[in-house]
């Protein structure tokens, strides 16, 4: 069975004193749950302040973003070898806010999932559609063509080590949520779609769903056979609220 992954993405929120604090409170929380993977994905300003909070837990602790290259005149970035540097375990890359806000392109993501996986960091690699390809039934095409772009080149072990998550653009932080079924079935073709090249790492690879998920839907959202965790974003600002969506899923698992 495929261990479910809860993961927060606190985005551009909380400075260094309000991360050490939410983790404090989360971490007592989640104490004794080993049936659900949690992580927190913060700024690089609170990445190494969220490590250390978490030290003794079973909280893990990702990035929101990276650079392919390992070092160099890239001003303001970050390379995957520094995170692994600072044994931070995940990224996050290809959010459909680093795409539409800062025009990152497919070929990108891909290099930025090689580089990931060169130093040992675990990519969240987020597909979605917007909503003109949703109303122009592009679902299939458009998140398919996403995974197949992000996950070039790699091997079939390499791909066990990608998490994706499904965030229908259209439902990211506006309170809207895919039903479901609905996810479930656009997860469901996605793993297909991965079988077709890569069949044993189609069974092992982690989809998560994002896109407005909250306590009061999580377990509907989590009971679904192909989805395999969640990327939270506005409810995992709070302890309470997040550590309510992870013991709900743990009661499934």
């Amino acid at each position: 069975m495929r261990k479910p992954f809860i993961c927060g993405n606190w985005k551009m929120n909380k400075n260094v004193a309000e991360a050490e604090t939410t983790i404090n409170d989360l971490k007592d929380k989640v104490a004794g749950i080993d049936n659900v993977e949690v992580g927190i994905c913060s700024t690089a300003l609170c990445l190494t302040t969220v490590k250390r909070a978490a030290a003794g837990s079973e909280i893990v602790t990702g990035a929101e973003n990276i650079y392919w290259e390992d070092s160099g005149a890239y001003t303001g970035e970050i390379s995957a070898k520094m995170l692994a540097d600072s044994e931070i375990e995940y990224t996050i890359i290809g959010h459909s806010e680093r795409r539409q806000l800062f025009g990152e392109s497919d070929y990108e993501v891909n290099l930025k999932v090689k580089s990931a996986l060169k130093h040992g960091i675990k990519p969240i690699v987020c597909v979605g559609e917007t909503l003109a390809e949703r109303k122009a039934d592009q679902i299939e095409a458009k998140v398919n063509f996403q995974v197949d772009a992000a996950l070039k080149g790699l091997s079939e072990d390499e791909i066990t080590d990608v998490v994706i998550a499904y965030e229908p653009i259209w439902a990211i932080g506006t309170g809207e949520t895919a039903s479901a079924e609905e996810a479930n079935r656009v997860i469901a073709l996605i793993r297909e779609n991965i079988s077709q090249s890569y069949p044993e790492a189609a069974k092992k690879v982690r989809i998560q769903y994002g896109g407005s998920v909250k306590p009061h839907n999580v377990e509907e959202i989590m009971s679904q056979p192909e989805i395999d965790g969640a990327l939270v974003g506005g409810a995992s600002l709070e302890a309470d609220s997040f550590a309510e969506m992870i013991t709900k899923t743990a009661a499934i698992y």
